[in-house]
């Protein structure tokens, strides 16, 4: 294959659209906040408004998780294909239903409904990211630094949170904060990575 033709399959415009798309998801996301009336003192207007702010930070905490580990999961390939290419559009559009999901709540209130419904977004992005992180692998044989564990825990957590919404609103909000949890810890490979590097970057005693 002509050298030309290696670089236009490279991964790097794949990585900078994704980004430039996960900026905007988190852009609409924060536009949505709007400021209590003025006939509503400022107290209670934070009282009614902190549960909505607690949905965004957790929606705006779960678009980072992906961005994150979308640079990792990247970041093993050398070029992309045609299922790569679609699949990372596909996750992007899971993604981008996010802020609308968020949306929902912060207008129809914290209801049964409106948190099952924020809980099967925030599954929803776990099947393109699985189809995209299988594909990945396979065209770059390293294994993701995310294992599939992890993935099917916060999956599975993600669809829990659905019916359980209709017991519970803070249960459920509280299986979906849970996800954010997991993911935020770095994965095993990422700190061996970083350790190494600092290592081989460490001064040498005996200069």
């Amino acid at each position: 294959m002509p050298a030309e033709k290696q670089d236009r399959l490279s991964p790097a415009r794949l990585e900078a659209f994704s980004d430039g798309v996960i900026a905007v998801i988190i852009t609409i996301m924060v536009l949505g906040i709007h400021v209590p009336d003025k006939e509503i003192n400022d107290m209670e207007a934070l009282r009614q408004g902190l549960p909505i702010l607690l949905v965004y930070l957790l929606s705006f905490i779960q678009t980072g998780i992906y961005w994150v580990n979308h640079h990792y999961l990247v970041d093993d390939l050398d070029k992309v294909t045609h299922g790569i290419l679609w699949s990372n559009l596909a996750l992007l559009f899971a993604l981008s239903l996010i802020p609308a999901a968020t949306d929902w709540v912060a207008i129809r209130g914290i209801s049964g409904f409106s948190i099952a419904l924020y809980g099967a977004v925030c599954a929803f992005p776990s099947f393109p990211w699985m189809v995209l992180s299988l594909l990945i692998q396979r065209q770059s044989g390293a294994p993701p630094a995310s294992g599939i564990v992890k993935q099917f825990a916060s999956f599975g957590l993600c669809v829990t949170s659905i019916p359980m919404a209709f017991v519970s609103r803070w249960i459920a909000l509280g299986l979906i904060g849970t996800v954010a949890v997991i993911w935020l810890l770095p994965p095993r490979k990422i700190v061996l990575m970083t350790s190494e590097m600092g290592v081989n970057k460490s001064p040498d005693p005996g200069h």
